[in-house]
């Protein structure tokens, strides 16, 4: 087992999962940002002007009118406003991903459609068979 791990890590399998688990994760941060300061506003906008980040419910039935202001209160809140921004994130960049992962296996069926050139070898071969056919 140990050699077979060993044989995995030299194959590079592990590093190029690493590389794309941290390329990931900085894409994902990005994409985060992009959605909670670009994309969420405008969505509140369109939507009676409401902000994602105040909608939440406060466990003690107070009435507060932002989450700092009941965590300053000292209530347990459940805020489902950060669960809406959550959920957004997660389709926008589950399609991004989709759609890199289309691009690349187009990439790939056209890569592996492209005639490949026979090497000498076999063209010398080929020219010897076709000369014995004759």
């Amino acid at each position: 087992m140990l050699q077979d791990f060993k044989k995995f890590l030299i194959k590079g399998n592990a590093i190029d999962m690493a590389v794309w688990f941290i390329f990931g994760a900085a894409f994902a941060t990005l994409v985060k940002w992009f959605i909670t300061k670009i994309i969420m506003p405008v969505i509140g906008l369109i939507m009676w002007k409401i902000n994602f980040d105040n909608l939440f419910y406060a466990l003690d039935w107070n009435t507060y009118k932002t989450v700092e202001e009941a965590k300053k209160a000292g209530s347990s809140i459940i805020e489902y406003g950060s669960v809406i921004n959550d959920v957004i994130n997660f389709i926008i960049l589950g399609f991004i991903i989709f759609m890199m992962v289309r691009t690349i296996s187009k990439l790939q069926k056209k890569e592996e459609e492209k005639p490949k050139e026979t090497p000498a070898d076999i063209k010398l071969l080929e020219e010897i068979r076709d000369s014995l056919k004759k």
